[in-house]
């Protein structure tokens, strides 16, 4: 038994204090992830500090027209509010398609956002894993990889990012907003991710201690047509082998906006500008999204276990542009 003091946090200051102050310190919201990697020994800390009681559940308008979504809310009512729905339906499917029901109950917005690598080493404290270990190397390199990236990879890891409103809210421009021992930040959500380079136990650039306390969506008007597209090995509760969040706006029969990010086939989530930067004025059809979707995955690195992701995550990016563009001027959209 490993003994493990708790407490409950009754004001975002406090947490922030008592957590900076004991690098064996953390945060438990939802417990949907931490719970596990303690019982697998992944993460050993002597302190957990409950920041369920604070203040920081609510989903609020923004004076700008986009939402602000506290970081302790729950996945389930995130996707269930009526604003998240009209607005920016690729959040709620994202929500709705990341986890079963129960967990969905249970999970917060910011830690499932923080939540940890679904790669099999990094779960084996016998394997090594420079996520979990720095220097002591990959093992899906030469191991077991089928599940793992293509985009943003390095020779130092090669695992896939696992959160799905991670590759919604990428496309959305969100930010991510903290509370630390230096007062509140912000950043945009595309640069909070960080691709795993030489040093991949780095996820995030948030210091020991900081706290997420919501997140901001800005207001999207091309994402209330959009949607998230999961392909998986099975349709109930899984992970992502390739996920598209997409939203498009035609006028005219050519493309006037567009947002797409990706899921699964990436270390991060992945903002696929390369697509949004070919189809902006393109006719909406296939071929110009099959073309895009090329150009994006042209730099991919995968390995013979995952070489089949390259074509899937093509063939997903298509066909979620075809399904949106239906109605709107595409040529032979349905077969997309």
């Amino acid at each position: 038994m490993r003994p493990i003091t708790y407490s409950r946090a009754t004001d975002p200051q406090t947490a922030v204090a008592t957590v900076s102050a004991d690098p064996t310190c953390d945060y438990l919201a939802g417990g949907t992830t931490e719970i596990d990697l303690l019982r697998q020994y992944v993460l050993q800390p002597r302190r957990l500090v409950d920041i369920n009681d604070l203040p920081l559940s609510g989903i609020e308008a923004t004076p700008e027209g986009g939402l602000r979504i506290g970081a302790t809310a729950r996945m389930s009512d995130v996707a269930a509010a009526p604003a998240v729905r009209e607005r920016f339906p690729m959040l709620s499917e994202a929500l709705e398609k990341g986890a079963s029901p129960q967990l969905r109950h249970m999970a917060s917005l910011g830690g499932n956002l923080l939540q940890r690598v679904r790669c099999s080493y990094f779960r084996d404290p016998q394997s090594p894993c420079n996520k979990r270990e720095p220097d002591s190397g990959c093992s899906a390199l030469t191991g077991h990889s089928r599940d793992h990236a293509v985009l943003g990879t390095s020779e130092h890891c090669i695992a896939a990012h696992p959160s799905d409103a991670a590759v919604a809210l990428t496309a959305l421009d969100a930010s991510v907003h903290t509370l630390g021992p230096d007062g509140e930040r912000a950043y945009p959500l595309d640069d909070f991710f960080l691709l795993p380079g030489d040093s991949p136990h780095r996820e995030h650039p948030m210091a020991h201690g900081e706290l997420i306390t919501a997140v901001e969506v800005p207001r999207t008007p091309v994402a209330r047509r959009s949607l998230y597209l999961k392909v998986r090995d099975r349709a109930s509760y899984e992970f992502a082998l390739v996920s598209v969040a997409a939203a498009l706006s035609v006028v005219d029969g050519r493309i006037a906006d567009v947002r797409v990010a990706l899921g699964g086939a990436a270390a991060k989530p992945w903002r696929a500008r390369r697509v949004e930067d070919f189809l902006v004025g393109e006719v909406a059809e296939r071929r110009a999204f099959a073309q895009a979707a090329q150009v994006e995955l042209a730099e991919a690195r995968p390995t013979p276990m995952n070489a089949f992701k390259v074509e899937l995550a093509q063939r997903t990016l298509v066909r979620a542009l075809g399904t949106l563009a239906e109605g709107t001027g595409l040529e032979d959209g349905s077969h997309a």
